[in-house]
Parts: C-alpha cells; structure tokens; sequence
C-alpha cells in the first residue's frame, strides 16, 4: 500500500489576535507536493498562517491537518539571541549524552538519548559547511553570529531532520550573496512539500506555483513568480477593459434615462393639455391620462432598473481591479550642506575584531555590503551609540536615526500609538495618528498591539517612529530595510529614500534596492571599510 501524499488541509480556519484583529475568517486552502511560494501584500497573514499551519499558533475556529512531519523556519528567529549553536540545530540533548559516554558514564539514559546517531556532530559539521558555515562552532550562541548566519543555522537545522513538509517565512532576510546562493540550492533540491513566504525575486522564481493571498482567500498560479506576472497583467488588462466597457455602458444608461423622463414628460404635459381644452370626453381623458401615467412609470422603472444594472456591473469590473494601498513615506526636511561633517571615525575597532576608518560630509549616500558576520551591523550599532567601540575615535555630528535589522526599537506590549509617542513625546495624538495613517494603520490599526504585528507591519511602525521622533535624523542608518517588506512597500521606500536630504547609510544583500537609492559611495566590511565598484560589491 503506497504511502499517503503528504499535504496541508486548512478547512473553515479562523483566527484573530487577542484585541480582537481578525487575520483569517472561514479561510480554507489544500497544499499538495511541490514548492509554492505565498505572496501577499503586508498584513494579510501569510505569517500567520505559517505559525498556524506550523502548531505555533491555535485557531479559534475549524482544523489544519498536516501529513507528514512539518519543519519551520520563522522570519523572527534571530530574536533568539541566547539559543546554543547545538541546540538550534536540535542536536544539544543527542550531543551532551555522547560527551557524557564518552566521559565514562555508562547511564542508560545516555544510550538512550544517542540511539543510532552516533556520528550527529559529523553530520551537522558536513551540514553546516554544505551551509557555508564551517567557522562557526557549535558551542556558539546565535547571539555571537550574525542575523544571516542565524538563518542558516536554522537551514542546516531542517536539513538534519529533513521533514515531509518545509514552512520559510522570509528565509533571504540577512542573507548575502553566498548565503542566498546556498539557502537557493537547498530550495531547488527539496521534494515534498514546501511553502516559502518570500519577497525574493529570485526565490520565488524557484517555485512550481503561486498562492495569493488577498482579501482572506488564496488565488493560485501555475508557475512560478515571472509566469505569476504575467498571468496578473493580463488579468488586469482584461478587468480595466471590462470597466472602461462598464462606465461606457453606465454613461449610456443614464443618458437613456434623461431621454425617457424628457420625452415622458413632454407625453404627461401634451395630456394635461388636452385635459384642460376638454377635446374628448371626460371619460375618456381620465383613462388616457392614467394610462399615460402608468406608462411613463413602467418606463422609468424600467430605464432606472437597467442604470442599477450597469453600476452593479461597473462595481463588479472594478473590483477586479487591483488597488492595493501602499505606504507613504514622509520623510522630514533634513537637508545637509554639502561641506558639513556629519561622522567622524578613525581607526575604530568593533566588537569581534573588524576596524573602519570612515568620514562622511554633507547629504552622501553611502551603501554598505559584505559577507554575514563581516560585523554591517555591529558598526551601525557602534555608531548608534549602542555598541561602545574597542578602540580608536567616533564621533557623530548630527542628529542621526538607526533603524535595525531586528526591529526592536518598539515595545512590543504597548500601541502603536503609544509606542510613537515614547520617541516624539512633542508630538500631539492627532500629528502621531495622521502620520501613522500614512504608514497604512489607520483608525482603530493605529491602537493595535506592536506585539501582534507582521514582519512588514513591523517594520513600518518602526519605521513611521524612527520618523517622527525628535530632533528630526540628519543622519539616517537602515540595517536591511527591505527585509519583512511585500514588493509595493520596497517601491515606496526606495522613492522616499531618493527624496530624503541628509546623510544615508544602507547595510544590506539586496542589490537591486541598493542600487535605486542611489548610493554616492559603495563600501564592503571586510576586516575593514573598504571602498568597491557598486557592480562587484559582494565579498567572494
């Protein structure tokens, strides 16, 4: 008897987050083998339903059945900063009875607890070179390692256990060049059933088809992302057709309508006349006069029930048409004369050993790039003034803002609201809600819990808050800002940031967002700042 085909069953899901913010309502989806990449814009619970698919989360209504082991690779693992090395890869309970036998303690708890897998510190050694991680011990903490290396060490996690079914949920956020190469590969090779939450072009051009997640219910795709655009654009080809031929036909039918109550109108005053000079007998007038009336009723009626007619079609064309909100970026008036120095740093050590040696004048845009754990992040954070330095002379300014890779600006159990007012406590209620609003969290979103929030939603609250906070940044640092981000809000960031007047520095892998905020200088940390050519900024 041949094995069951592994799947994911959600059936009448529904789930809400504890104020009362519904995510998924009567939700149903059937996923069989093969790799599919679920899309959506910010919001609409791709996360979510990972975590619920995954058991992280309960549902409050209907069942998910999953067949076959379910492995999970979440978009906000590198929180985890005290996990062991060992104990991500799920080997520490396997790894601490080897030790111990081979310590001399013959306990048969022990034995247990390796069973057969005498050779787990091989394996995961072979792994996590297949990885590219061969530097990082296992007695590490993911706190020591960079936010890429924490997701591959996730990866390598999954590939040990190599379950029938694999969730990614933003598995590129933190990757470099080499890192997504690698995550790349292990996505083409896996069989069964795989889901990814991705806003990586490339990724996503791996899959076998496309679930769009829109308004509540998946949409699906064959193919994978290019052949998804395709088939959308001439959807909405089609759609925009339907209503240029829907507002036609309304046009037309109030036109029609105008025509009838006019002549209608010339018929009711042509018998009131008649009526008046008394040409036929009264009898006779009356009956045509109610006759006439009735007439021009069931015309009006008749005309007014066709123009109903057309605006229910024009609403329904409409709604086929895609119209997705897309954030605002305001940024603040921060420009900066072009002679002014904005940082100063000489022969400054970072934290694990990197050094930079940089000056930075005037509104320059600087992209910074390197290979994960280079130490991007620790040096923004050293600027911040989170991170003292080992060693030599820094010195900011301006006034700068820094926004982080892991979005821990805000708290998580506080509004939204409240969360901005911590930063810009000169700010009144109405500024803060309509510069939310801006930012897509409008009205009563405005109060959500920040601890209930999406990746993307995430970042654009951090990110409406780095921007009203006080004294507006003439410096502004963005530790990879398109992570978490759907592609309509990667559009409007990369516009906002253009338009932005102080002085800049992106730290990120993704290439093409690099390039459209148009750097005036591209630096690579490599044991030290180093300045490259924007084409060849990867290390290796």
């Amino acid at each position: 008897m041949s094995a069951p085909t592994t799947s994911i069953t959600c059936t009448r899901l529904s789930f809400a987050w504890p104020d009362g913010t519904s995510v998924l309502d009567g939700f149903e989806l059937a996923v069989g083998p093969g790799r599919t990449g679920l899309i959506g814009v910010n919001g609409t619970g791709k996360s979510t339903l990972l975590k619920l698919v995954a058991g992280e989360l309960a549902p409050q209504e209907g069942s998910v059945r999953v067949a076959g082991e379910v492995g999970y690779l979440p978009q906000d693992l590198t929180l985890d900063t005290g996990l062991r090395v060992d104990a991500a890869l799920g080997i520490a309970g396997t790894r601490a009875a080897l030790h111990a036998i081979e310590a001399g303690d013959p306990s048969e708890a022990h034995f247990t607890a390796v069973g057969d897998d005498w050779d787990v510190e091989e394996r995961a050694r072979a792994t996590l070179d297949q990885l590219g991680l061969t530097h990082i011990t296992l007695d590490r903490t993911l706190g020591e390692v960079s936010g890429g290396e924490s997701v591959l060490l996730r990866l390598a996690a999954l590939l040990l256990r190599r379950p029938d079914v694999l969730l990614l949920d933003e598995p590129t956020n933190n990757l470099d060049r080499e890192g997504r190469r690698r995550l790349y590969d292990a996505v083409a090779s896996w069989s069964g059933v795989l889901v990814v939450v991705s806003h990586d072009r490339e990724l996503l051009e791996l899959v076998d088809q496309i679930a769009d997640l829109r308004a509540g219910e998946v949409h699906w795709y064959g193919g994978n992302l290019s052949a998804y655009e395709e088939a959308v654009a001439t959807e909405q080809e089609a759609a925009e057709r339907m209503v240029r031929v829907a507002e036609g036909d309304l046009r037309r039918q109030k036109r029609e309508l105008a025509e009838a109550q006019t002549k209608l109108a010339k018929r009711v005053r042509y018998g009131d006349k008649m009526y008046a000079t008394k040409r036929e007998p009264r009898a006779v007038m009356k009956l045509r006069k109610r006759s006439a009336q009735e007439s021009a009723g069931k015309h009006r009626i008749l005309h007014e029930q066709r123009l109903e007619e057309a605006r229910e079609r024009l609403d329904e064309a409409s709604a086929a048409v895609r119209d997705d909100d897309e954030i605002r970026v305001d940024l603040p008036f921060t420009a900066v004369p072009a002679g002014r120095q904005v940082l100063t740093a000489r022969e400054v050590e970072l934290r694990y050993g990197a050094r930079a040696h940089l000056d930075v004048h005037g509104p320059e845009r600087i992209a910074l790039t390197g290979r994960n754990g280079a130490g991007k992040s620790t040096l923004l954070r050293t600027i911040a003034g989170l991170i003292p330095p080992e060693g030599g002379e820094l010195t900011t300014h301006v006034p700068l803002r820094y926004l982080p890779q892991r979005l821990d600006l805000l708290d998580e159990s506080l509004s939204l609201v409240q969360n901005v007012a911590r930063l810009a406590p000169g700010a009144t209620d109405n500024r803060i809600r309509a510069k939310l609003a801006r930012f897509l969290f409008k009205g009563k979103r405005a109060e959500q819990v920040v601890g209930t929030l999406s990746g993307g939603e995430r970042f654009r609250a951090t990110l409406a808050a780095v921007m009203l906070a006080e004294p507006a940044p003439q410096l502004l640092m963005l530790d990879e800002p398109t992570n978490n981000l759907d592609m309509a809000s990667v559009r409007q960031l990369t516009d906002a940031l253009r338009s932005y007047e102080g002085a800049l520095i992106v730290a990120g892998h993704d290439l093409p967002f690099l390039h459209a905020i148009e750097p005036t200088r591209w630096l690579r940390l490599d044991g030290e700042l180093a300045t490259v050519d924007p084409e060849e900024p990867w290390e290796g």
